[in-house]
């Protein structure tokens, strides 16, 4: 196994509609708007569910506003 997240089932719904997909993910902190871009996840068509990965999860932090903010970086 390549350590990989390997999903083929939906967690919340059992769909096997769920897909590896790469997209722009936008978030809010503190009502503005910010992008991290082309993150890969798990996202399921049915119900909508995205599951993140732990190097989808360090590429949100590394962007988001809140993560820095927490942890004094600039």
């Amino acid at each position: 196994m390549n350590g990989k997240l390997q999903i083929k089932t939906c967690p919340t719904c059992g769909s096997d509609k769920i897909r590896l997909v790469v997209k722009d993910v936008i978030r809010k902190y503190k009502g503005r708007a910010y992008t991290v871009p082309a993150v890969e996840f798990y996202e399921c068509s049915n119900c909508g569910e995205k599951v993140y990965d732990k190097a989808a999860m360090q590429k949100i932090e590394v962007h988001s506003p809140a993560y820095r903010h927490e942890h004094a970086l600039s």
